[in-house]
């Protein structure tokens, strides 16, 4: 959740290590801090609330250093407060830290601690860290890193200085890290994204790591001091990719991105003919007999439609389940097991542990990923990218539809190798694929962004908002709420729509906005049911109709019109609509829609 970063090398550090941060808020905005090794030892600088108030600080402030470390909070361990921002130091200032991650075993190591005399300014689980590496410091910045580290219990990716060395010591145990391997100097941070303007030379930490960093070098080692070869890779995301250009937030700039990130994760699936997936893929469609499919939040959506499309394609059987959830209800897998995770980041901690789980009960694992080099990349069996490029809005956009996108190739592709899919079904969906991007621009016509946010401004000061959707769009109503109550923060639930008379009904009155996705669909007729249901209870109805539909239009309040595509590929065209919708509901109500409040982009602890 929380994002670190450190340098060492020729430039002014604080400089480096304020714009590295900014570019990692969205992991957490609750705290922000640095410490800069100068000529008089380490200064430390930190501040509770959002990134801008330290920048505002230190522009008051003439600090000078060419090695330093940084922090940006989300808080887990006390309140969200200027004591408990990150770095921590020593009782003498000597060691610093930045921590992502909990240390489970922190009130045994602070009580012994503190009976030995250490003094500790915070509430966080993090300060036990900078006293455990003090009371190891003998001289060896790197032994006492290792010697404190096989004490703690839990998670962590950790950058450590001193005041008498001119490196940086950093390490990882589930937690992501990344090194950047620059010309005289050395980066480090929580995710690529920081280090974008700076290097597309990176190192992607594995557990157990630790690296000595230095001006001209980088030293990895495991925990016991034995080397491992970590050699630089490069990344294919540009610095520009990670800008908001034209946009006045990152989110706005995301949404619009949808149709080329589309075309880019269709090209890489539908190259063998007018109507044949080809996957680059090494399972054996035979030795596959169900599918379970993990994520959290929104990519758990993305599963929900994913069971939808495999099962009706490929015609296995399909159970999602909430990542956090998996590991504890000791799931049946055997070797004839696909288990999907789903991640944006490939960091999800709950979805890691989860994939974990699976391999170990014998299951064959394919990871739906954003992120190359991503921990979940190199422990899947096989992955399959989504190519969205860096997504900094914390609300997931372009992520989610390109894993959609993914997953229908996947489902297309699997029923083909089943021989479930007809050569004249197949043809058929791989033309509506390949036009899909042009869909999805289409459906971002000005025009009808404009009526989303009229729309918008009519129902901003609703106290609550139902969605409701069948079939395949019944998870396009639970990710359209879950969109409205991240940016907006008022209260949204949604329902299947037929078990909306077995409980739900109760809410509807005159004051309720109820979106309902009415495109079209082999259950419509139900869904025009199950409008009228709400229009008897006087609730006001917002529908997804399709151009042209005059049914369902007649019995809405408000429209928002979407160009058709098949069934099945509806659920991507009706996500941007619901994207935009709580966009403009947040914006009106004058939220951030970039770093909501209490929410992080990377969840890497459990």
């Amino acid at each position: 959740m929380c994002g670190i970063v450190g340098y060492v090398g020729y430039r002014d550090a604080k400089e480096v290590l304020l714009e590295k941060l900014a570019r990692i808020e969205y992991r957490g905005h609750d705290g922000a801090g640095l410490a800069i090794r100068t000529v008089t030892g380490i200064e430390v600088y930190k501040k509770g609330g959002p990134l801008a108030g330290l920048a505002r600080e230190l522009e008051l402030r003439s600090v000078r250093g060419m090695l330093g470390l940084g922090h940006t909070r989300w808080a887990t361990h006390g309140a969200p407060d200027d004591r408990n921002a990150h770095p921590h130091a020593s009782e003498d200032g000597t060691v610093v830290i930045s921590h992502n991650g909990i240390i489970e075993n922190y009130r045994l190591l602070k009580e012994r601690l503190a009976a030995q005399g250490h003094a500790f300014r915070s509430e966080t689980d993090s300060e036990v860290l900078a006293h455990l590496i003090k009371e190891r410091y003998r001289g060896d910045l790197a032994g006492a890193v290792r010697a404190a580290l096989t004490e703690v219990r839990g998670a962590y990716a950790i950058v450590v200085a001193h005041a008498e060395h001119e490196e940086i010591v950093a390490a990882r145990s589930v937690s992501p890290l990344v090194i950047g391997v620059g010309d005289g100097e050395m980066f480090l941070a929580s995710d690529v994204l920081a280090l974008l303007p700076y290097t597309r030379r990176v190192v992607f930490l594995e557990d157990g790591d630790l690296v000595v960093l230095r001006s001209q070098s980088y030293d990895v080692t495991d925990l016991g001091g034995r080397p491992r070869a970590r050699p630089p890779t490069v990344v294919d995301w540009s610095a520009e990719a990670a800008e908001k250009g034209d946009c006045d937030t990152f989110m706005l700039k995301e949404i619009h991105e949808q149709p080329r990130v589309l075309a880019q994760t269709i090209a890489g699936g539908l190259r063998g003919g007018a109507g044949e997936a080809r996957l680059d893929l090494r399972l054996d469609p035979s030795s596959i007999d169900r599918v379970q499919i993990i994520g959290c939040g929104t990519a758990y959506h993305a599963g929900l439609v994913g069971e939808h499309l495999i099962e009706r394609l490929a015609r296995v059987q399909v159970e999602v389940d909430i990542a956090s959830e998996y590991r504890y209800r000791q799931p049946i897998v055997d070797e004839r097991t696909l288990v999907i995770a789903i991640s944006q980041s490939g960091e999800t901690m709950d979805t890691l542990e989860a994939l974990r789980e699976a391999k170990r009960l014998g299951a064959k694992t394919l990871g739906i990923i954003n992120v190359q080099g991503s921990s979940m990349t190199r422990e899947a069996h096989e992955v399959l990218y989504v190519h969205a490029g860096p997504e900094i809005g914390v609300a997931s956009t372009k992520a989610y539809t390109a894993q959609l996108c993914a997953l229908f190739l996947f489902a297309l592709w699997l029923g083909q190798a089943r021989g479930v899919v007809s050569a004249a079904r197949a043809a058929q969906l791989s033309a509506e694929l390949r036009d899909l991007p042009r869909v999805v621009d289409e459906a971002l016509d000005a025009a009808r962004v404009a009526e989303i946010e009229r729309i918008a401004a009519k129902y901003r000061d609703a106290r609550g908002w139902l969605f409701l959707g069948r079939g395949v769009n019944a998870p396009s109503a639970l990710e359209g709420a879950l969109k409205l109550k991240e940016l907006s923060y008022v209260y949204a639930e949604a329902h299947a729509a037929g078990e909306m008379k077995h409980g739900p009904i109760s809410i509807v009155d005159e004051g309720l906005p109820v979106v309902v996705i009415a495109t079209e669909c082999s259950l419509l007729e139900k869904v025009l049911s199950n409008i009228q249901e709400v229009r008897a209870r006087s609730g006001r109805v917002i529908a997804l109709v399709n151009d042209g539909d005059t049914e369902a239009a007649s019995y809405a309040d408000d429209l928002i019109r979407l160009p058709r595509t098949d069934e099945l590929l509806s659920p991507v065209v009706n996500a941007v609509a619901l994207q935009l919708l709580a966009y403009h509901v947040a914006s009106l109500l004058g939220r951030d829609v970039d770093k909501p409040r209490n929410l992080a982009k990377s969840v890497t602890v459990e």
